[in-house]
């Protein structure tokens, strides 16, 4: 009998592991009705207090209530991360189709940019839009349909061609990996349970988010290209002096060219303010569309009137004008070639509710970027309770920093992530040591995505969203609800017709068909593997394939009965007799499986997951388990019925 205890102790062994494993599981779902029963009542009590509030209104706040509640107890959080993962067609969530933009990181490669460069790059995107053909084939091809040697544009002078676009391939290439990777570290590090990342052809990435709420934020989060960059501004006079000329040329004025270098600010400013001065009494006569007509920037772009800093207030609303007017030809032919115009990341005030963005004019190249930052922070500053988030630098950047601190005492330094500013404090002193810090931030939510966004690194090439789709929980919930339906429904149909067609032995089919199931979710919770809908049909086949074992052993136990032998024998033969095609009939299922997941994507791979796992349940179930029951059926001398 020790053989016989040694398959009770097992039994007993996986079973407690899996209730165990399967607790948390439970929890959710217990917490999931409580926590939908409290925001239930809120939304009621919102919605009696305030009759206008409308349907998205009231299901932001819903939400908002629902992370409260389940930020306030760590024991709900805990059950959601240790409960069985579900996949996006189960708990809804996010379904994003990626592209990498790998011109744009062939215009950063590319030295010596030309007129006919910038032509040939802006018809090679519009064609690589519409193809699946690498925009490096692209390129090269236009380049040399034009007689021009790659070597003018990128590597050296002494590199073939063919090394050249080897190392253009590879460049590319290793953007796509890249993206994968960073875009895989940031979504960890936000803490989305089993999300699905998988590379799409040359340069798409399929990104799939379960359970994820908070839609805008994660397309911040995947698509922000983490370039941090450190500029100083440039000096309030020539920076009045700039935005004076670009209103002469705007109002049709004839100006002279003497923005081109810093050397003249000092008389340009100087000029600038006279005229100021001169026209300030005539400005305050004008109504405000003679204005817009005499200045036609300072109209939208306005100047603080008490004179503290060169900054432009501009409305949200004409952001995307100003930007055109900036990207004029014979706008962009007064404005110094070291410098440029850039927006605040968020609004500095509001006005009549319209957010005002302040437009700032910084150096065109970066003092420092972003690739000496080597950890950040988010946290609440002590002095102003506002959320920032502080930066640490390595050996070389802390140098490098110490210097340019040093040097730039009383001058301002605009800290610019992807083109926005983010705040532009004054230097007061040497900064040693290599930390600095980034304010702006609205919450400590939105403090920590950028800490997330700054540790995961920043992406080789921007990302471009090509599609979206969103899942909804209650499409979800509907999915899981059908999905168990079938499961139960497939199980009763099964263990009754076992039940009724082997009498007391189809009870032990039965109960070992209940033993698979648990062993299955219980596998499933311990691997934390996401159970998705083709996963629920894989449970359903495993339950049909479950009794196969059965049929053959109780059937081969039923022959060696009818001649004759006793019970004890025909138990022994019938599992001996019958274990060879059970092992050869599962073993090629699992193989099949296997190639299955290898090969497979999304869908499949759930199928093929659960399926496998199933295989390997229903192989204990059916010899393991039900031999248990048998022998101390037997061995207690209990009758067996096999109908």
């Amino acid at each position: 009998m020790k053989l016989f205890d040694f398959r009770l102790v097992l039994t007993v062994l996986f079973t407690v592991l899996c209730g165990y494993l399967l607790w948390p599981t439970f929890q959710d779902y217990q917490n999931t009705k409580k926590v939908a029963a409290v925001v239930s009542q809120k939304k009621n009590a919102i919605k009696s207090q305030n009759k206008e509030i409308s349907q998205d209104q009231l299901e932001k706040l819903a939400i908002s209530i629902e992370d409260s509640l389940k930020m306030a107890d760590p024991s709900i959080r805990d059950a959601r991360m240790k409960r069985i993962k579900l996949g996006l067609d189960l708990q809804g969530g996010m379904r994003i189709v990626l592209e990498v933009n790998t011109a744009k990181l062939i215009e950063k490669i590319a030295q010596n940019q030309d007129d006919d460069f910038k032509a040939i790059m802006k018809e090679a995107a519009a064609q690589a839009a519409i193809s699946d053909e690498p925009i490096v084939n692209i390129v090269v091809a236009k380049l040399k349909a034009k007689g021009i040697r790659l070597s003018r544009y990128f590597g050296t002078i002494r590199q073939e061609d063919d090394q050249i676009v080897s190392d253009l391939t590879k460049a590319a290439d290793d953007a796509v990996s890249r993206a994968i990777e960073i875009i895989r570290n940031r979504i960890d590090q936000y803490g989305v349970s089993e999300p699905s990342i998988q590379k799409q052809g040359d340069r798409r990435i399929l990104v799939e988010l379960p359970g994820i709420a908070k839609e805008e934020e994660a397309r911040q989060l995947i698509q922000g290209t983490a370039l941090l960059e450190f500029k100083l501004l440039k000096e309030p006079e020539f920076t009045f002096n700039v935005m004076q000329r670009i209103d002469e040329v705007l109002a049709g004025k004839v100006i002279e060219d003497s923005t081109a270098s810093d050397s003249t600010k000092a008389d340009s400013a100087l000029a600038a303010k006279e005229k100021a001065a001169k026209k300030d009494s005539a400005n305050k006569q004008l109504t405000p569309e003679e204005f817009a007509k005499e200045h036609p920037f300072f109209s939208i772009a306005l100047l603080d009137p008490q004179g503290r800093s060169a900054e432009a207030y501009v409305k949200a609303s004409n952001k995307d004008k100003l930007m055109r007017i900036l990207s004029r030809p014979d706008v962009q032919s007064v404005i110094p070639n070291n410098g440029e115009f850039l927006f605040g990341a968020k609004p500095a005030t509001f006005q009549d509710g319209e957010g005002i963005y302040l437009l700032y004019f910084v150096n065109r190249n970066p003092e420092l970027t972003g690739g000496v930052i080597t950890n950040a922070q988010a946290q609440i500053d002590q002095n102003t309770s506002a959320a920032i988030v502080t930066m640490e630098m390595n050996a070389d950047g802390a140098t490098e920093w110490s210097r340019i601190t040093g040097a730039n005492i009383d001058k301002r330094c605009a800290i610019i992530l992807d083109g926005v500013v983010f705040s532009a404090p004054v230097i007061r002193g040497k900064i040693p040591g290599g930390r600095s810090q980034i304010e702006g931030m609205e919450n400590l939510d939105e403090a920590k995505l950028l800490e997330i966004v700054l540790k995961a690194g920043a992406l080789p090439a921007p990302v471009d969203i090509i599609e979206e789709r969103s899942v909804g929980p209650s499409l979800g919930q509907d999915s899981v609800s059908n999905g168990l339906n079938s499961m139960m429904i497939g199980y009763v149909i099964i263990a009754f017709f076992m039940m009724l067609y082997y009498r007391s032995a189809g009870n032990i089919a039965a109960a070992g068909l209940t033993l698979t199931v648990l062993f299955i979710l219980g596998v499933l919770a311990g691997f934390k593997a996401t159970l998705t809908l083709p996963g629920i049909a894989g449970i359903v086949l495993t339950m049909g394939m479950a009794v196969d074992a059965n049929v053959l052993i109780y059937e081969r136990i039923r022959e060696e009965l009818a001649t004759g032998k006793t019970i004890r024998a025909a138990v022994d033969i019938g599992f001996a007799k019958a274990n060879s095609a059970i092992i050869d009939s599962n073993l090629t299922t699992l193989i099949t499986c296997i190639i299955l997941y290898q090969f497979g994507s999304g869908p499949v791979q759930g199928f093929a997951l659960t399926l496998m796992i199933g295989i390997l349940t229903s192989l204990f179930a059916a010899l393991i388990f039900a031999r248990l029951i048998f022998d101390f059926m037997v061995y207690k001398g209990y009758k067996i019925n096999l109908g």
